[in-house]
């Protein structure tokens, strides 16, 4: 009989994915027959290269729940506008009371941010930024703040196609 790691292993592509995880949280549900214990995950997936996902799941082991996570992070990746090995402005992502502020940085700053912002962000493949976490530092609420941000960013070109410009136009 094939084991349930073999089953997850042949469906998943074979690509330069990588996978970090974030967070692990036994959760408690109070039931009539007493306490469910289960295993929620926060896992960040990217090719550090421009594409990251970020994605929870919920499961009464914890590598199931890990799988859970991974699977989510992997339907939900998003494409990050860079320019070299930085972000192209300055942008707040937000996510419940949880805010990130990201400002772009010169080549050789590194990764200036907490756990959670450093995790997501050198999934993506940005090398170069500087982070600041304000409001709530719960992992999830940072985690979807900083590809809120991620997702709002627009380069140069981006607006220039929008105003049907060309980039020297823009840029003045």
């Amino acid at each position: 009989m094939a084991r349930r790691d073999d089953r997850f292993n042949k469906n998943e592509p074979k690509d330069n994915i990588e996978k970090v995880t974030i967070s692990m949280n036994r959760v408690t549900k109070v039931v009539k027959g007493g306490r469910n214990m289960r295993q929620a995950a926060l896992v960040c997936v990217g090719d550090k290269n421009g594409k990251v996902g970020v994605g929870s799941g919920k499961a009464a082991e914890a590598m199931d729940a890990i799988e859970k996570a991974t699977a989510a992070a992997r339907r939900n990746m998003i494409d990050v506008p860079m320019v070299g090995t930085t972000i192209p402005h300055e942008i707040i992502g937000v996510f419940g009371s949880g805010y990130v502020l990201l400002m772009p940085a010169v080549a050789g700053t590194g990764v200036i941010a907490g756990g959670t912002v450093r995790a997501v962000l050198e999934m993506a493949g940005i090398k170069d930024i500087r982070t600041k976490a304000l409001g709530s530092t719960n992992p999830i609420n940072c985690a979807k703040a900083t590809i809120n941000g991620l997702t709002r960013l627009k380069t140069a070109e981006m607006f220039a196609a929008l105003r049907g410009k060309n980039v020297d136009e823009i840029k003045g």
